[in-house]
């Protein structure tokens, strides 16, 4: 492998490459952990005491909390894709377009204040949950999913219509059947949200447990070792996430050009 080629912009190399340079960078991250923290004083937690934190977090239930976790992320992103899809294919029919794109402007609102206003009217922990995050992930799924119709070549509607298809059947069959595959790439692509939202919302409301709930009493008795293995657990589990629902989305439609 010459250093020129994986220099130089644009430059095609082969899968095996590509995985030696990951390893190599990984490997490089490794020994400046242990390199910064050899020392008495240190930013950052030693591998040491982040095993020990593993262990630590094991004991306490990490399971049940990941179980947690990963139950909210999935009724969230459930209930905000069926609300979600519902604004995006409102979205061509005149009287309901301006609703749709009023619904994307709230994506602008502050977090804080969304969860306050939504306290006030729910009272249970877990639902108080699930509708911040399905409120915020609604925002941003609908921003995404109307791009994804406004992307549509001119030409596929063309054929549709030259087919005889009504508006409906253009509707149906263009916008709605047309670009499943799409749909399922937005949402891998905002899942990413919900998870990194996920921990913020479980740590504001703690009732229900959680990695949010571990990360701020972790966070409580400045317990770094701990802290540093939970946004490793977080970053694990969200890319298994986002890596099996990218396998999905190929093994359903093979011929997907996204």
């Amino acid at each position: 492998m010459s250093m020129i080629k994986i220099l130089t912009p644009f430059e095609k190399i082969s899968k095996l490459n590509k995985t030696l340079i990951l390893i190599g960078w990984l490997v490089l991250l490794i020994i400046i952990w242990f390199a910064t923290t050899s020392g008495e004083k240190h930013l950052f937690p030693s591998p040491a005491q982040v095993l020990t934190g593993f262990s630590d977090l094991y004991r306490e239930g990490l399971v049940v909390h990941i179980f947690n976790s990963l139950k909210l992320c999935f009724i969230s992103i459930f209930l905000a894709t069926i609300i979600s899809l519902f604004f995006a294919y409102a979205w061509p029919i005149p009287l309901l377009k301006s609703v749709s794109e009023f619904i994307t402007k709230f994506r602008f609102l502050p977090f804080t204040g969304l969860s306050f206003y939504i306290t006030m009217v729910i009272h249970e922990a877990r639902m108080m949950q699930v509708w911040i995050l399905v409120i915020f992930l609604t925002t941003f799924l609908t921003t995404s999913l109307i791009a994804v119709i406004k992307d549509i070549p001119q030409e596929e509607f063309d054929h549709a219509k030259m087919l005889k298809c009504n508006r409906w059947e253009v509707l149906v069959q263009v916008i709605i059947l047309g670009r499943i595959d799409y749909v399922i790439d937005v949402i891998r692509q905002n899942l990413a949200i919900t998870w990194m939202m996920l921990v913020t919302v479980e740590s504001i409301v703690v009732a229900s447990g959680g990695l949010g709930f571990l990360i701020k009493n972790s966070d409580k008795f400045m317990n770094t070792g701990r802290i540093i293995a939970l946004q490793i657990i977080i970053l694990l589990i969200g890319l298994g996430l986002d890596a099996g629902i990218n396998y999905l989305r190929k093994a359903l439609f093979r011929y997907s050009k996204i």
